[in-house]
């Protein structure tokens, strides 16, 4: 190889580990924060024929597994992204049915699971058994 290709091969290199470093810094700066303290919260279990059952949590959890988990309403596999929901309040969902449980926050979609979801006083979760992929 001439000096011209390893010179641009090194400079990209370095390029692509700054880049990523960037990003690492980045999501450190932003990524939710977990608040510590006692904080009461709902989750707000729905089944797929519409009926629901609220659970008011009183809890010093940082984030949303543990709070759920200290009162035994949820379980499931643990995967590489942490755990995997299949029982809500003893309800598993049948993947066979495409079932599976949707986490929302006051209606809106969560972006992290439930272990790196961040938990505020006051906060309402809806966890929704829904149908389809």
């Amino acid at each position: 190889m001439d000096n011209k290709k390893v010179k641009k091969i090194a400079l990209s290199l370095i390029a692509f580990v700054a880049v990523i470093a960037v990003m690492f810094v980045l999501y450190n700066q932003f990524k939710p924060k977990a608040v510590e303290g006692s904080k009461k919260i709902v989750a707000e279990v729905i089944q797929t024929d519409g009926s629901s059952k609220s659970f008011d949590i009183q809890t010093d959890a940082e984030f949303l597994r543990q709070a759920l988990e200290e009162i035994n309403l949820i379980s499931g596999s643990e995967s590489d992204y942490g755990l995997m929901v299949t029982t809500v309040d003893g309800v598993t969902a049948n993947d066979a049915n495409q079932e599976w449980w949707c986490f929302t926050l006051n209606g809106q979609a969560l972006n992290t699971g439930v272990d790196s979801t961040p938990i505020n006083d006051g906060d309402h979760y809806e966890i929704t058994l829904t149908v389809g992929y």
